[in-house]
């Protein structure tokens, strides 16, 4: 099954990889987060920032959220500003330091692996047990840049020739692959009916955490097949298809250019301005929720104008159009929240209510079991405040997948609540893979559920 591992080892890694160059270009020194936690002042903050914005472009300003199950909205605001503002609770003063934080600790902008220095950096050859072939759990010690993703999930595919296949689901703008991975026995005796679970991370490319979560999922799954009843289980019966970063030129910016970069790197018909916002690009209830193209949340001209997404829509509907999806997890950050449908409106009620909740309930459940972490649980409308502002939460891969193929979809919205947002260390990647990894475990249970 793992032929010839080592000896690929060498050739293969020195033709695949190469660590990204580490510079995080944009500084911002001038920033910090700020809370506010009254709600009623929410709307006449963002317009006050509006404001300043058009009159000043250094005064830009940034909504990281806007969590309604724990009562506050951080928003990246210039320091010059601060004092218009006494109700604001600083939680991040320092941005640039925040930043630092989240970087690998070998981030020398020269370092790049060679043939000379691959040993000494003992980078993704150790991602590897030389003997088995098994990934090694020191690859969620740090971050990792898009190359060095898209290797080990190579080497998986050498590794677990019978269990994975590696799928091209399109290509970006900037021209990079967009990669599936797709794990399965191909059991049909025991999935017959080719019941499909999707997990995607990464749509936003700020998101760290979530890219190296659903990558710690596929760890799981891959190394405790054939030792574990439960993932034994799992595999045999499920498929998976997973994507762990949605946006892969949006993700590589981040690590060259703007470590806060959200959106991908589209160009728009604004020459100055690039970037789609792809979780507002889908083809269920979409609206233009924002004609300016240098907004963060800016959706396009036209439903599915993010190449990813109408990408993905492809995949999933023709390449892919005979498999039954039975659940859906879309991995983002922060609020430590499990987001069901609808984004679009909160006056739309989802198929079977009840079922939904008690399995919304059940991942918070699990977690909390696993880490003591608390994940409310509430409709992705009130997450986005399309309660408040009609066509907010309009075109989110959530509702599309619900309302077209999956039966049961959430959003998991990370760690952590605050205190780092989006810059969350690279300490925390182990404990929150394992928070999720458990509630990943309690959704394959449900779905298994011979009784549903």
């Amino acid at each position: 099954m793992r032929t010839g591992f080592v000896s690929m080892w060498s050739g293969f890694a020195l033709l695949a990889l190469h660590l990204s160059v580490f510079v995080y270009g944009r500084n911002y020194s001038d920033y910090s987060v700020c809370r506010f936690e009254d709600e009623s002042q929410f709307g006449e903050v963002l317009s006050q920032l509006q404001d300043l914005a058009m009159i000043k472009q250094e005064f830009e300003f940034d909504v990281w959220s806007q969590s309604r199950s724990h009562g506050f909205m951080d928003v990246r605001v210039h320091k010059d500003i601060l004092e218009k503002f006494p109700s604001c609770k600083v939680i991040i003063e320092d941005l640039d330091s925040a930043i630092s934080e989240s970087h690998p600790k070998m981030s020398d902008p020269d370092v790049k692996l060679t043939e000379e220095n691959i040993d000494n950096l003992a980078q993704v050859q150790d991602f590897f047990d030389a003997t088995s072939g098994k990934p090694r759990e020191i690859f969620f010690d740090e971050y990792r840049d898009l190359d060095t993703i898209y290797t080990w999930l190579d080497l998986l595919q050498l590794s677990f020739p019978d269990l994975v296949t590696i799928e091209w689901t399109g290509q970006t703008f900037e021209g990079r692959d967009l990669k599936a991975l797709h794990i399965s026995t191909q059991n049909r005796k025991k999935n017959p009916d080719k019941k499909t679970i999707i997990i995607t991370g990464g749509v936003h490319a700020r998101e760290w955490i979530s890219v190296s979560t659903v990558c710690y999922t596929i760890f799981q799954l891959l190394s405790r097949y054939g030792e574990s009843k439960t993932e034994t289980r799992f595999l045999d019966h499920l498929d998976f298809l997973v994507i762990p970063v949605f946006n892969p030129d949006g993700y590589v910016y981040t690590w060259t250019h703007d470590r806060l970069w959200r959106k991908n790197r589209q160009q728009t018909y604004f020459p100055r301005c690039f970037g789609i916002d792809i979780d507002h690009s889908f083809n269920y209830h979409w609206t233009g929720s924002n004609n300016f193209p240098c907004s963060e949340d800016y959706s396009g001209r036209a439903p599915f104008e993010a190449l990813e997404a109408e990408s993905w829509d492809n995949y999933v509907n023709k390449a892919k159009s005979e498999y039954n999806i039975h659940g859906y997890l879309d991995i983002h950050s922060y609020a430590q929240e499990i987001l069901y449908p609808y984004g679009f409106s909160c006056d739309a009620l989802p198929r079977d209510l009840e079922n939904l909740l008690e399995l919304a309930y059940g991942l918070s459940k699990a977690i909390r079991h696993e880490s003591g972490k608390n994940y409310k649980v509430l409709s992705s409308c009130e997450d986005r405040g399309s309660d408040v502002q009609p066509g907010l939460g309009a075109g989110s891969a959530l509702d599309y997948m619900y309302n077209h193929r999956a039966y049961w979809a959430f959003q998991l919205k990370l760690r952590d609540t605050g205190n780092h947002g989006f810059l969350l260390p690279s300490k925390f990647i182990v404990p929150v893979g394992e928070e999720t990894y458990a509630a990943v475990q309690y959704f394959c249970e449900f779905i298994l559920d011979p009784d549903l």
